[in-house]
């Protein structure tokens, strides 16, 4: 394979694998931002090595292996730095070995519960709707802010500064990376489907721009309505979505 053979090939397992990984990577460090920065190190390592070792047989699974050992690394220097305050060293070990335990049966992980997580998380009824709408496009879409920027019409910094500011408020208001609890399920379920469905409506009828339509937009849309019909089977309002 030519280097851009494999440039190729690490983009779309990009697209097909980020919202697991990332998912996965923000279940073990809490942190939605700097899951997506572990997972981009393992997409630069993998950009650096496969054209020299060549593209693994489950390159899927070699990225998220890859992102998940350096969220362990990440985990050890802060346990290591920890153990000078004792309450949260002992926080910071608990966590480290739990995520040493998952690297056994990280291939046989249940996908949909990180991606469902990471779809609730993207869509938290704390952020303003653009930003849910470009964190869901960059989380589970596989967007580059360039891309979103473009898909909405808007310049890319402000795409940047309204992820930037999701994340941020994510972090600040202490938001888990977990499911919602029953209580909150069906607000927090209709901001998900208000999401997908806004990207939709941008692709199929643009608000700006020299084209009627967005195809990628809508195609996006229909992917991520599949996902949460998929996800959630027992919900109609997905399947009516």
């Amino acid at each position: 394979m030519t280097v851009g053979d494999v440039r190729r090939v690490v983009e779309a397992v990009w697209r097909m694998e980020s919202a697991r990984v990332v998912g996965g990577l923000a279940r073990m460090v809490h942190d939605v931002g700097l899951a997506e920065e572990l997972a981009q190190d393992a997409l630069v390592a993998a950009l650096e090595q496969w054209p020299e070792s060549g593209v693994p047989d489950n390159p899927g699974a070699w990225i998220t292996l890859t992102a998940k050992h350096r969220a362990i690394d990440l985990l050890r220097r802060r346990t290591s730095y920890g153990r000078k305050l004792e309450e949260v060293g002992r926080d910071l070990e608990i966590r480290r070995e739990a995520a040493e335990a998952e690297l056994d049966d990280v291939l046989d992980d249940h996908v949909g519960d990180d991606v469902l997580r990471l779809l609730f998380t993207a869509c938290h009824p704390v952020l303003p709707t653009e930003g849910r709408l470009a964190l869901t496009l960059r989380l589970l879409g596989g967007l580059t802010t360039r891309e979103i920027a473009r898909a909405f019409l808007v310049p890319e910094p402000t795409v940047g500064q309204r992820i930037s500011r999701a994340k941020r408020t994510l972090t600040e208001r202490r938001v888990r990376i977990e499911m919602p609890a029953p209580a909150e399920m069906a607000e927090r379920l209709s901001s998900v489907l208000e999401v997908i469905y806004l990207i939709f409506n941008e692709g199929y009828s643009a608000t700006g721009g020299g084209d009627w339509t967005r195809p990628e937009l809508c195609e996006e849309a229909l992917r991520l309505g599949r996902l949460a019909a998929g996800l959630v089977p027992g919900e109609p309002e997905a399947h009516c979505l």
